[in-house]
């Protein structure tokens, strides 16, 4: 990977302006030269996430939430799958989250995601998440007012509904940073151009069919007021502590490797060792090994 592209072109973290119709969709120059060079730097980095996860598990003191948020037909679920297969399947949790059920429905919008947090040593995906109730509602309103079942009074000025939704998620994520949660964001930024591209492919490819919905085009066609949202959403929440990384995703292969990028530093950040045991622990291991040398 290019030196220092995670940190300066893909990662926003609330210390400047922000504009998403600035930022690329397809990088210029791509991270690999060609396939075969493609799947050997995302073997290198599936081989170093897996031996960090190990570290983490190892370590107990640190957990990982890499969010994915992204228009239809980005690709979040197979960078998911591509980034994170070979690692440990008991140290990865995939939770996607589709519409809320009647349950979900009568706690508070956070309610349903906190279930799914990841537990220390193990890395938590969450494809979409609690960042729908600042996108998908923003874009439909009425599904704050007439579906959410919040008390009128909150409903009185939306303006304010939002920015107290901002605030808590901002809190939200703060508070998981100090409990030892490490929180990665990725918007995955596909153009409208490349979507139309992928949509037509679902239609055209019988095996694809079942990804594809007439609802899909109605969402489309409200394309701007979805970049505003997510515009909007990015400069609320991103900080310090939970970062938002922008990925140009119309070219699958380059974003699955610069996914892979920020997680591998991130998980490098830590410092992570193994265990180290103290006299006690390492005379009682030493005796265990006579003992079964003794058995031979």
């Amino acid at each position: 990977m290019k030196k220092d592209l995670t940190s300066k072109v893909l990662r926003i973290d609330g210390a400047g302006k922000f504009k998403l119709d600035s930022r690329d969709t397809k990088l210029k120059q791509p991270p690999y030269r060609d396939e075969a060079h493609y799947e050997l730097l995302l073997t290198d980095y599936r081989r170093e996430i897996d031996e960090l996860q190990q570290k983490l598990y190892a370590h107990d003191r640190f957990s990982v939430l890499l969010i994915f948020q992204a228009m239809d037909g980005a690709g979040k679920d197979s960078t998911i799958r591509h980034v994170m297969t070979g690692v440990n399947p008991t140290g990865v949790e995939v939770t996607a989250f589709k519409r809320p059920s009647e349950e979900e429905l009568d706690h508070d919008f956070l309610w349903r995601t906190t279930k799914a947090l990841p537990q220390r040593g193990r890395i938590g995906i969450f494809n979409r998440s609690y960042y729908e109730e600042v996108l998908v509602t923003r874009v439909h309103p009425e599904i704050v007012t007439q579906v959410q079942k919040l008390p009128r009074e909150e409903l009185k000025d939306m303006d304010e509904l939002w920015e107290k939704r901002y605030r808590a998620i901002r809190e939200f994520e703060r508070h998981l940073h100090n409990n030892g949660t490490i929180v990665l964001k990725f918007f995955l930024n596909v153009s409208k151009r490349e979507q139309g591209r992928r949509f037509l492919e679902r239609i055209d490819n019988p095996a694809k069919n079942w990804k594809f919905s007439s609802a899909d085009l109605k969402e489309r066609a409200r394309w701007d007021d979805y970049q505003k949202a997510y515009q909007t959403a990015i400069r609320e929440t991103a900080t310090k502590e939970a970062p938002w990384f922008v990925v140009p995703a119309d070219d699958k292969l380059a974003m699955r490797l610069m996914v892979s990028d920020v997680v591998v530093k991130a998980l490098r950040g830590l410092k992570l060792a193994w265990p180290k045991l103290d006299k006690d622990a390492l005379a009682e291991l030493a005796g265990c090994r006579a003992q079964l040398l003794a058995e031979e």
